[in-house]
């Protein structure tokens, strides 16, 4: 992992009773950071960058509320008190520890190998650095989701990465969903069958399956296909016997897989997600982060397709209605 992009403290303000082995760990983990030995940092070519931010990755609600009840000089001041207290883990901190799994297992397999996840913790001391990456994110079009909390702890694995997706407007574009909202499911059912056979057009998450992938074939080359520690998922809100098939043979004709595909027909993701336990779950619809959140599941908002459109529709008609 990289060093902080700015000089952000490492408190654990309000540290709750009862939660010491959760403390322990993020001591160790803290302590990982700066090994005595410091492995070879891949080239970025090489790497798949994944940027996580410091809110993230630890908790830090505690200083949020000082910062913004008591301004900067008390959120600094409290910073540089506690700064030899580790944060406790935040929504991001099992991912993050499942991706460093991963790279333990790469370097024992390929000394000198740089196909790693390379792991850069963003901070944002100032709004306009915020603004900026932003800007650049949507320059680049860097595929970005907004991470949330669960509404519970639930274990997850610690030597096996897990990684669920959503298909339409994560993996794959947003055209069918365009005709679901526009003519409705019965049309919709008709427009997958008649075009089973033509890909879908590639979504903002398919170049992370795709970085998986490729990590994955790495494992499979050795022989270690049933012991490879990553695992990726499709669960979507698709049925398998209507519109399955298109989805499936999109992967297949960019040669890529995912290890299982899960078509629940509309039915709620949340309880699937309870029993998968996937480390991270991205989905474009916000009910169904919130659904996810609330079986325990780490849930990322990917902010693409059509149903953004009407969500900040539906936004600006509650705004001016307000006024």
């Amino acid at each position: 992992m990289e060093p902080a992009a700015a000089g952000e403290g490492s408190s654990a303000g309000g540290q709750e009773a009862g939660t010491p082995q959760r403390w322990e760990e993020a001591k160790t983990f803290y302590d990982s950071l700066t090994p005595r030995k410091k492995p070879k940092p891949p080239k970025p070519e090489n790497a798949i960058t994944i940027a996580v931010s410091s809110r993230a990755l630890f908790r830090m609600e505690e200083e949020q509320k000082i910062y913004t009840e008591q301004g900067v000089e008390a959120y600094v001041k409290y910073q540089l008190d506690h700064e030899n207290e580790p944060f406790l883990p935040g929504a991001a901190f099992p991912f993050v520890k499942a991706l460093e799994a991963v790279n333990t297992q790469l370097r024992e397999l390929y000394p000198d190998g740089e196909e790693l996840f390379d792991i850069v913790l963003m901070t944002n001391n100032h709004a306009q650095v915020g603004v900026r990456l932003i800007n650049s994110i949507n320059h680049h079009g860097i595929a970005a989701a907004t991470m949330f909390s669960p509404s519970k702890d639930v274990k997850v694995s610690e030597s096996q990465l897990r990684v669920a997706f959503d298909g339409d407007a994560v993996l794959f574009s947003d055209e069918s969903e365009q005709i679901v909202k526009a003519h409705g499911l019965d049309m919709f059912f008709e427009h997958e069958k008649a075009y089973e056979n033509k890909p879908l057009a590639q979504g903002p998450l398919k170049g992370f399956l795709e970085s998986l992938g490729k990590l994955q074939k790495k494992f499979y080359s050795k022989g270690l296909r049933l012991e490879c520690p990553i695992r990726t998922y499709l669960v979507t809100a698709r049925s398998a016997a209507s519109s399955g098939a298109r989805a499936l043979k999109t992967l297949r004709s960019w040669g890529l897989e995912t290890d299982e595909a899960l078509f629940l027909a509309g039915a709620p993701k949340g309880p699937l997600l309870e029993k998968i336990r996937p480390h991270i779950f991205f989905d474009d619809q916000m009910f169904q982060v919130e659904g996810a959140k609330e079986s325990g599941t780490i849930a990322a908002h990917v902010p693409y397709g059509i149903a953004q459109k009407q969500r900040r529709m539906a936004q600006e008609k509650q705004t001016k209605n307000s006024k």
